[in-house]
């Protein structure tokens, strides 16, 4: 698996979240984190209200601030996709 950024990372917690009920195995199987990491990250997440959690089904969900971020970021990495890789030689 190549290196992610955070920003990598967070994109592919509030993919997996996206139409709720995903439970933090769900999601920590869908990004490959550890339970370390996604609980740094779901904190994070929830305090900046990208995601939010539902204690009494233990579930998260993509809040609309989340959607908005995930589909800036799919712009953005298909724009970098999008540029021609310069060929070293």
């Amino acid at each position: 698996m190549r290196y992610r950024s955070r920003t990598d990372i967070i994109s592919e917690i509030l993919d997996a979240a996206n139409g709720g009920s995903a439970t933090k195995t769900k999601i920590m199987y869908r990004a490959y984190l550890s339970f370390r990491q996604m609980k740094e990250y779901s904190r994070v997440l929830t305090e900046n209200n990208l995601l939010n959690y539902d204690a009494y089904t233990q579930t998260f969900k993509t809040t609309e601030k989340g959607l908005r971020f995930l589909d800036t970021y799919n712009q953005m990495d298909g724009m970098i996709k999008a540029v021609p890789q310069l060929e070293q030689v």
